[in-house]
């Protein structure tokens, strides 16, 4: 098989390994091209290339602190289609309706929070109330980095998304964040179905 030979700064990276380590058979004499496994340029096919990375130096490493793809719960809730009578709409995200029913979900753990949303959700429907308001909080920042990262505002993310699965999906008409007045990104205007 033929073999490339190896580009200078590759003969130099290749010696600065083997000046550190010691041989299995010294017995056997050494050559750098032994190692070296990209076929010449002109046994190449078309389809395939070389790509030559940028040096090392050149490339500036920035640590980024996390990365997330999704969008917001903010972006997510406000990209709901408007189910809504329009008008109705516009005068809850400007805090003008008052609701009729609040729900402080602050301090409690997931395992709490969603069975408690469940049933004040599904007892102001049967008390026939139109607008609540259910309280999360923005949540708070974490001391400790831990390996598995942990969402900021825990329920600020979940509340949405229970209010989405059943039982409260045929319940729920909209959600929408709550105007600053009644507690802004801290909390969630949940407008209910009419009872019937």
């Amino acid at each position: 098989m033929n073999r490339r030979r190896l580009r200078p700064d590759e003969e130099e990276l290749w010696r600065k390994v083997t000046d550190k380590t010691e041989r299995l058979h010294p017995e056997k004499p050494f050559h750098p091209d032994d190692f070296v496994t990209t076929p010449p340029q002109q046994q190449r096919t078309r389809a395939s290339f070389e790509v030559t990375p940028a040096p090392i130096k050149s490339q500036k490493y920035k640590p980024s602190t996390s990365i997330n793809l999704s969008p917001s719960i903010v972006d997510q809730v406000a990209a709901q289609p408007v189910q809504m009578d329009r008008k109705a709409f516009t005068q809850m995200k400007r805090g003008k309706l008052k609701p009729e029913g609040k729900l402080d979900l602050h301090g409690m753990t997931t395992d709490r929070a969603h069975p408690a949303l469940t049933r004040f959700i599904l007892s102001a429907q049967s008390q026939g109330k139109r607008l609540v308001l259910v309280v999360t909080g923005k949540g708070k920042n974490r001391d400790d980095d831990g390996p598995i990262p942990v969402r900021f505002g825990v329920l600020r993310h979940q509340v949405p998304q229970w209010l989405s699965m059943p039982p409260l999906s045929s319940v729920v008409m909209q959600v929408s964040q709550a105007n600053v007045r009644h507690g802004g990104g801290g909390a969630y205007y949940v407008y209910l179905r009419r009872n019937r």
